[in-house]
């Protein structure tokens, strides 16, 4: 504890990094599930579900990856009180 503003940043766990958390964990979640999505039916333009399934979830992935380091650098700017 050497630096005193270290002590007075507030808690760790924010609902800003819980939102983080949960858009970095979901993808894990879905695609370790294998249960949900381990079926042909229903076929998207003639691909089996299993696949497209997955091939959705590289999307979504890209998409929560996108949001989450954007609430980081604004949990991160805010923290340091830089405001924008």
């Amino acid at each position: 504890m050497s630096d005193t503003s270290e002590v007075n940043r507030g808690p760790v766990v924010t609902p800003v990094r819980v939102v983080i958390a949960l858009c970095l964990g979901a993808p894990f979640v879905a695609m370790l599930w294998v249960g949900s999505y381990a079926k042909a039916d229903p076929e998207f333009a003639g691909i089996p579900f299993f696949y497209w399934y997955q091939m959705l979830w590289v999307l979504i992935s890209t998409v929560l990856t996108m949001i989450a380091y954007q609430l980081w650098r604004r949990d991160q700017r805010a923290r340091r009180g830089g405001g924008k």
